[in-house]
C-alpha cells in the first residue's frame, strides 16, 4: 500500500514550483529533498514566495483545486505607492483582470493594510527600494486562484507588486519556516488544517 506524505515549505523567490530542471532558473529541487514521486500542489509564481503544500496524494491536490472547494488564501502584498483605503475598496468588491485572453471579475475578497510592516523573512535580493516613495504592505485573501491573480488585481487598481508572499492556506501557515524551510506534516494535521477528509 502506497506511502502518503505531506510536506509544507517555504519557496524561496526567484524559484520554479516544479522539481524537473530548468536551464539557468533554480527549482524545488536545488532546496528540497522529498521522494521522487512529491510533488507541488497548486503552484507559486517563480518570482512570488511563501508557502506551498508537497504530496505525493492526489486526493489533496483535487480537494485543494478545484474551485468548488474555495479555500482560503493569504497573501502578504508590498505595493510600490501610497495606497488608499479606496483601492482597498475596489480590491474588496472585485476587479476585471485579463485571464487566458479574456476579461474576468474576480469574485469579493478581504483586504487591508498593515499598520505597521510585517515580521517576513529579509529576501535575497532584497526590493528596489525608494526613499521618495512608500512600499506599504497589504493582507489580501481570497478564496479563488487564477494564474497571477494577485499581481494582475494590484494592477488593475494601479499598484505594481514589489513582493509577494503566500502566507497562509486555510488554516495551514508556515509560522517559522524561513526561506527554504520544511516540515512535515501528518495526514491527519493537514486534513484537519484544511478542513478537508482525505
Amino acid at each position: 500500500m502506497k506511502s502518503f506524505r505531506y510536506f509544507i515549505v517555504y519557496k524561496p523567490y526567484q524559484v520554479l514550483t516544479q522539481f524537473s530542471p530548468q536551464e539557468n532558473k533554480q527549482t524545488l529541487k536545488d532546496f528540497f529533498d522529498v521522494p521522487k514521486d512529491v510533488y507541488p500542489v497548486g503552484r507559486l509564481d517563480y518570482d512570488s514566495e511563501g508557502l506551498l503544500i508537497l504530496t505525493n496524494d492526489a486526493r489533496l491536490n483535487h480537494q485543494l483545486l478545484n474551485p468548488k472547494f474555495a479555500h482560503e488564501r493569504e497573501y502578504w502584498v508590498q505595493v510600490d505607492g501610497a495606497i488608499t483605503m479606496e483601492t482597498i475598496e475596489k480590491l474588496k468588491s472585485g476587479v476585471d483582470i485579463n485571464i487566458d485572453g479574456k476579461i474576468y471579475r474576480t469574485k469579493k475578497c478581504c483586504a487591508e493594510i498593515f499598520s505597521e510592516e510585517p515580521n517576513v523573512p529579509e529576501r535575497n535580493p532584497p526590493i528596489r527600494f525608494r526613499k521618495t516613495v512608500p512600499a506599504p504592505w497589504v493582507k489580501i485573501i481570497l478564496s479563488e486562484g487564477k494564474n497571477r491573480q494577485v499581481r494582475k488585481m494590484f494592477a488593475a487598481v494601479g499598484f505594481p507588486v514589489l513582493r509577494l508572499i503566500r502566507r497562509r492556506i486555510e488554516n495551514i501557515e508556515p509560522d517559522n519556516l524561513q526561506p527554504s524551510g520544511l516540515l512535515e506534516l501528518s495526514k491527519t494535521e493537514i486534513a484537519k488544517s484544511l478542513g478537508i477528509k482525505l
